[in-house]
């Protein structure tokens, strides 16, 4: 088994807990926190969250994608997903059109200043992804990307 979790008391004094050490769900939430850090910090100055850049990613390679269709392919409520298209909007990083097969619904297409902001992200994210994963092996790289897949999908 490994090293034990080091949890830092109020104290200041350090505890351990090894069945925390061996929670695949605990494992993956402070995986999470570290790595969302480090995007957040990759980000700076661009004004892109997480859910921001899963959404323009979805949209350039979907071109008059549907909300609702967006919002199902991140598993986004649609409550939440309405501001959310909203940002991009006024931010001028995406266009909304109505849709041209059905005049109720709205088509999203990514613009110009969207598809440069996109592309420094990406760009981003790669160095990001290189800093975080350092200590992993191509192959191992592809092994997580696989398991984490393969939980996600049930």
């Amino acid at each position: 088994m490994n090293e034990p979790v080091a949890l830092e008391a109020a104290d200041g004094l350090e505890a351990r807990s090894e069945l925390l050490e061996g929670l695949i769900g605990y494992a993956l939430r402070r995986t999470t926190i570290v790595v969302m850090a480090d995007f957040i910090d990759a980000m700076e100055g661009l004004g892109m969250r997480p859910v921001l850049f899963s959404m323009l990613a979805v949209i350039r390679e979907n071109p008059g994608i549907n909300q609702t269709t967006l919002g199902r392919a991140l598993g986004i409520q649609r409550a939440n997903l309405v501001p959310l298209v909203n940002e991009l909007i006024s931010r001028r990083l995406v266009d909304r059109r109505r849709h041209p097969k059905d005049g109720r619904a709205f088509a999203l297409f990514m613009n110009g200043e969207g598809g440069l902001l996109l592309d420094e992200a990406i760009a981003r994210v790669s160095r990001h992804e290189e800093r975080v994963l350092a200590g992993l092996g191509d192959a191992e790289r592809r092994q997580l990307l696989t398991l984490l897949n393969k939980v996600r999908s049930g």
